[in-house]
């Protein structure tokens, strides 16, 4: 099949798999979403370690180690925190002691509201591999489910770049 007619989820897991990469996502303005459409693949189970939902802002705290002083000066929206939870989710579920090898993590506005003075439609996503964490930043517009769908293709269109961008003998 010609990869333009196959979507960027079976991509995705079809590169990880080829590769023996694993991946790990936390999520907050997607709430799930994106751990959901990873797992729609048949084959996921072989590279998907799992997925947080890190909607509270606390949570971002206490279970992924997101710095608090970081969450109190900058809010949950920020690029920083993104960053941190794209890489810090690898560790948090590690399988067998073994952290995933892509941390894929969004934060950002779903509306209809402002929050912590950002409007609707601000997003980070951020990809954390090969020892780096990208960050993505967004201005997306539309209703909430609009811009969470939207965040949800950004975010895994980001990790497929990336893990395309690495060869099958980087896993090596």
């Amino acid at each position: 099949m010609p990869r333009a007619t196959v979507d960027p989820a079976t991509r995705l897991i079809a590169g990880l798999t080829s590769r023996g990469l694993t991946v790990a996502v936390a999520e907050s303005l997607t709430g799930g979403l994106v751990v959901a459409e990873l797992t729609s693949v048949p084959g996921a189970s072989v590279v998907v370690h799992g997925g947080v939902v890190a909607y509270d802002t606390s949570v971002k705290h206490s279970v992924l180690g997101v710095p608090a002083e970081l969450l109190a000066s900058e809010g949950a929206v920020h690029p920083e925190v993104v960053r941190q939870m794209a890489d810090r989710v690898r560790g948090v579920l590690a399988v067998d002691g073994r952290p995933a090898d892509l941390g894929i993590a969004t934060t950002g506005v779903a509306g209809p509201s402002d929050q912590d003075g950002k409007p609707p439609g601000t997003v980070f996503v951020g990809i954390a591999f090969d020892g780096e964490v990208e960050v993505l930043e967004l201005s997306l517009r539309g209703t909430r489910a609009e811009i969470r769908i939207a965040t949800v293709r950004a975010a895994i269109d980001a990790a497929l770049a990336r893990v395309e961008r690495s060869s099958p003998q980087d896993a090596e």
